[in-house]
């Protein structure tokens, strides 16, 4: 009878246990070795042994034998972490194998073939591994000391929470404009928490698996070059795996950094389209790469793979990833839409989900760029059309003199006769009309420019009309005439739509059109538009994601444009003032060039006074203070003073104009000599203008280096600027290479000295998190690259109209321009505008769909820089409550501890007044003013501490609220201590009334010791809001000669030395 070997296993409880029981059941019919073998498999590894046993057994043959085993598996597969076990594993699956091997009879000493392939009999079954935190602990048989036992015993029942993440990113939610220049969204990513995400992430940096998905709607291919779509930054700022490029004629380039350092590149055989939206999908797998271009319906328009044989190089936490523009490449001219990224996946086109959210938006800039484009075509034909007819009646005036002087000097030509359809003339009847009022004699020969030159007369015609008296009523006429302006490329247009269709002025409030018109305007440059977009994204507000990369995007572009613009002096610009409209002192300074300050200058000026000279050039250069910008007039003042003055600082700005040619010829021999004579003086700036000399006509850098180094000794921001440029260059003497970490940090004391460049650097470090002194903080960096982009003399531009107009009573124009600043997010602004609406509410009501108080001093209270006046404001609000805003008292002392934080002791007589009306203060409001509740636990107690700082904030040489209202606490605490009889009780009112007869007396004669000007607060124990101004006041007529030219000269500070290196 033949007998064949098999083996059996028998499970009760077929999980991973420790102590499992298994029972073996087997035969062998010659002698044998039976094996057993565990092998366990997690996400990252698979076929890991992890129990063996096995036995012989050379009697029982023929015979079917039974034999338990007890299994032991590792502890971190079976136990709990705990104090010893510190990083339990995740089993997915464990095999337990069993097999028969016949022993050799002719050797036994020789090692047998033991393998499960070539087993006799074998079996096999499943175990089911047991989550970590289902596990038993492990009774170690140790004892801890008693601190690390009760350590172990306060998280010993805490399951930590893994958190829930996924590898796929959603990089960008929200249409992002991008206009083609050196700024884009700068994204980061980290680590994986996930230990086993984190793990294949590592896994893969030599073999990349990702899928990056982008929705764009391109308007036009790259002008040079290449122009940035999506590429990674890595930590020595060089490009990296992956770099996605668009070149000139719309084919797309992709670059990937290989594992043995250099790069490789390729091109698809597809050009992306223009004007329509398209998801590009890229994904890459080892060294295989699939490009597809799909259509808004996901029809895969083009498809094309690329293969290598070479190993690319991917980690996405070794640096940072860039949306379009740089400063090492210009970006795309597109709308960025929805952007997903796939961190550790490779998806077919079908798979991707990344659909287009805000379909109307995304509906809307497609039909807008269709009818810009019929518009500017009716423009360019129109204007040929002209063009051709006054060559050929040109030909016939030269033999005519009659008809030549009519041609001179008689009405312009018109054109009523064009080939338009009669549908097309009745829906652009209105810029029909236009065009055939504009003269186009006078324009280029090849009207390269001249669609812009049709909206901007489109927008000047518009402008005029809506700053008269009535014009704002008229505005629903206006904007047709602004849509074909912004559609002529006049993007002025477009963020005045922007702001029209936002804010409801003088029409229905329209967000979706004030979206459209602020992503047009930005993609087109305009620097409003941009703020706009930055200051939305930045509060959140409107509708606006909070993005505070997006934000920076914006922000950063006009920040760049900031500090080029300051080097020009051509253009729209002026000097960004703070000038608040409930200052009356600081409004009685503003001047023109025939107001009483300004001739005061000039006259004091043409004797000889430096001070006057030199104010007088600042704002006639810079536009200052109420004065046109003369760049010209200014440089004679300048040239006057360096002259005749001997003063450094005129000499110094004298030699800044020879240098630099701006508003008078280039004289570098001159302005040589005057820098120096300015330096020998001590003039900080004028020591750095030697040096930036060496640097920049001598290319000596020992000599800049050794200048730099004193200015920056004697305070000068330029100079440390410039130090940190040589460090970053690597030409700083005697140090051989680039130094980063060095130039970063005189940067930051640059940027700290309000330096622009040094602050857009900074900026830029917090935002890319690429440098060891600066990590990543997005937040900071949006703060920075807002404050630079606020000084930018466009902005300052109107705000100067807006200040003009109100000084002249001219309500509709200042109400105009106020609102196109305020939506900018200036703080200035919006407080203005908020004072305007409260002092002229019928004009806000008849022209704001808004609640013009409400949003603007809403708006001013989430600015970093808000005043007190606006924080009592919206505490008063929310404290009795706002038209349609329901009261709210926690919000109300927010506010009002907020502005007795910013120093204003009305802040701190709100609040105490509020806990006299019985209420309570959070404590949390309390540890904001940092009162020590533990010193200040009762009623009496606080009060007495709102009360003193209330009147240590406020003016202690007159009678003031706070001084009333300490003395009456004083005073009722008295009276409560000694109140014990009615003999008591006459007597103190009777010691009452001669206290306080004697207290009034002193406060009098006090109060008329005090100087003429001091003015004292409101004796009124009633809530209002300050509108004191924290602002330095000129005060004309009050001060001798001398100190009036001093504030004069202080009262804005001066603009950012022009002298660096960019």
């Amino acid at each position: 009878m033949d007998y064949a070997d098999f083996i059996h296993l028998n499970i009760l409880e077929k999980k991973v246990l420790n102590n499992s029981e298994v029972s073996v059941q087997y035969l062998c019919s010659k002698p044998c070795v039976i094996n057993l073998e565990a092998v366990a498999s997690s996400e990252f590894r698979t076929g890991v042994p992890v129990y063996r046993r096995r036995w012989n057994d050379e009697n029982n043959l023929y015979v079917s034998k039974t034999r338990q085993v007890h299994l032991k598996f590792p502890s971190i597969m079976v136990y709990r972490d705990d104090y010893i076990i510190r990083n339990s594993i995740i089993v997915h699956s464990v095999i337990l194998y069993a097999w028969i091997s016949h022993k050799s009879a002719s050797s036994y000493d020789i090692e047998q073939n033991e393998d499960y392939q070539d087993a006799v009999a074998k079996n096999y079954t499943f175990l089911e591994a047991v989550p970590p935190f289902e596990r038993p602990y492990k009774d170690h048989k140790v004892c801890l000391q008693w601190g690390a036992d009760y350590l172990w015993m306060l998280q010993a029942n805490k399951i930590p929470q893994c958190p829930h993440e996924s590898d796929d990113v959603q990089i960008l939610n929200f249409i992002y404009a991008s206009s083609g220049e050196k700024t884009g969204i700068i994204k980061k990513f980290e680590q994986f928490e996930n230990r086993e995400l984190e793990m294949v992430r590592q896994h893969q940096i030599d073999y990349p698996i990702f899928t990056v998905s982008i929705w764009l709607y391109l308007l036009h291919h790259c002008e040079k070059d290449l122009c940035g779509i999506l590429y990674f930054i890595d930590r020595k700022e060089m490009y990296s795996t992956p770099a996605v490029f668009l070149n000139e004629e719309g084919y797309v380039h992709i670059q990937m950094h290989l594992m043995r350092g250099d790069d490789l590149a390729v091109k698809t055989s597809f050009s992306l389209p223009l004007k329509q939206w398209f998801r590009l999908d890229l994904s890459f797998k080892g060294g295989q790469i699939e490009v597809s271009s799909v259509g808004k319906n996901l029809k895969t328009h083009h498809h094309q793979s690329f293969t290598f044989r070479e190993d690319f190089y991917y980690d996405d936490t070794a640096g940072y990833f860039v949306l379009g523009g740089s400063g090492y490449v210009n970006g795309i001219e597109a709308f960025f839409g929805p952007v997903k990224y796939y961190r550790l996946s490779v998806l077919e086109t079908e798979q991707i989900s990344n659909p287009l959210h805000d379909e109307e938006t995304v509906e809307q800039i497609d039909l807008y760029y269709k009818r810009c484009t019929d518009i500017q075509e009716m423009v360019y034909e129109y204007r040929y059309v002209i063009r051709q007819g006054e060559k050929s009646q040109r030909n016939c005036y030269y033999e005519n003199y009659y008809l030549e002087q009519i041609r001179k000097y008689g009405e312009k030509s018109k054109c009523d006769a064009f080939m338009w359809e009669k549908e097309l003339r009745k829906k652009y009847h209105t810029l029909l009309k236009l065009l055939q009022e504009m003269d186009f004699s006078a324009s280029d020969e090849d009207g390269s420019d001249i669609v812009i030159e049709v909206g901007r007369r489109i927008f000047e015609k518009v402008a005029k009309d809506i700053s008269s008296a009535n014009g704002l009523s008229n505005m629903g006429s206006s904007v047709p005439l602004l849509m074909d302006s912004s559609c002529c490329g006049y993007h002025k247009s477009s963020y005045f739509l922007a702001v029209v269709f936002e804010t409801g002025l003088g029409v229905p409030v329209d967000s979706k059109k004030g979206l459209l018109y602020s992503l047009v305007g930005a993609q087109g440059n305009e620097r409003l538009a941009m703020m706009n977009l930055g200051y939305k994204h930045y509060q959140g507000i409107n509708n606006y994601p909070l993005d505070l990369e997006l934000s920076y995007a914006y922000y950063s572009n006009i920040a760049i444009k900031t500090s080029l613009d300051q080097h020009t002096i051509k253009g729209e610009q002026a000097f960004v003032e703070t000038v608040r409209l409930m200052d009356d002192e600081l409004l009685k300074a503003q001047t023109k060039e025939n107001g009483d300050v300004f001739m005061w200058l000039k006259h004091e000026a043409t004797r000889g006074n430096a001070a006057a000279q030199q104010r007088l050039a600042q704002m006639l250069f810079w536009g200052q203070q109420g004065v046109a910008k003369n760049p010209e007039a200014a440089i004679e003042w300048y040239a006057k003073g360096a002259i005749e003055t001997e003063d450094p600082v005129l000499i110094y700005d004298y030699a800044i104009v020879l240098f630099k040619g701006q508003g008078v010829k280039k004289n570098t021999k001159l302005a040589l000599e005057l820098m120096k004579k300015a330096a020998a003086k001590g003039l900080p700036q004028a020591v750095n203008g030697l040096g930036w000399y060496y640097h920049n006509f001598k290319r000596d850098y020992r000599k800049a280096a050794e200048h730099w180094l004193i200015a920056e000794e004697l305070g000068n921001p330029d100079a440390s600027y410039n130090l940190g440029v040589l460090y970053l260059d690597g030409i700083y003497p005697g140090v051989p290479d680039r130094n980063q970490t060095v130039a970063a940090q005189y940067f930051y004391k640059a940027a700290q000295g309000g330096h622009i460049e040094g602050t857009l650097r900074c900026s830029l470090y917090y935002i890319t998190g690429n440098m060891e002194d600066f990590p990543r903080d997005p937040e900071k960096a949006v703060i920075w690259a807002k404050h630079i982009a606020e000084k930018n003399g466009y902005l300052g531009h109107v705000i100067r109209k807006a200040l003009n107009a109100y000084l002249e009573l001219s309500w509709h124009e200042a109400l105009l321009h106020y609102i196109l600043a305020a939506e900018t997010g200036i703080e200035v602004s919006q407080s203005n505008l908020a004072h305007i609406c409260e002092e002229r509410p019928d004009l806000a009501r008849k022209y704001l769909a808004t609640d013009c108080v409400w949003r603007y001093y809403n708006f001013s209270v989430s600015q970093v820089n808000a005043p007190s006046f606006a924080y009592l404001k919206m505490g008063d609000f929310y404290y009795y409550g706002y038209q349609n805003q329901s009261k709210d008292l926690e919000l109300s002392m927010r506010m009002y501890a907020q502005a007795a934080l910013e120093g204003d002791s009305q802040g701190f007589f709100n609040l105490a007044l509020i806990i006299e009306e019985g209420n309570s203060i959070p404590s949390y409001i309390l540890d904001h003013l940092e009162i020590d509740q533990t010193l200040h636990s009762s009623n009496t107690s606080l009060l007495q501490e709102l009360y003193y700082r209330c009147w240590n904030n406020s003016n202690q040489e007159s009678i003031s609220p706070c001084s009333l209202a300490l003395l009456y606490f004083y005073m009722r605490v008295f009276w409560n201590n000694i109140l014990q009889s009615t003999l008591i009780y006459f007597m103190g009112t009777f010691l009452l009334s001669v206290l306080v007869a004697f207290a009034v007396q002193y406060f009098q004669s006090l109060s008329g010791r005090n100087s003429p000007e001091t003015r004292s607060e409101p004796l009124s124990d009633e809530r209002s809001s300050s509108g004191n101004s924290n602002e330095d006041a000129t005060r004309l007529g009050e001060q001798n000669e001398s100190t009036f030219l001093n504030d004069l000269a202080q009262q804005e500070s001066d603009p950012q030395n022009p002298l660096i290196m960019s």
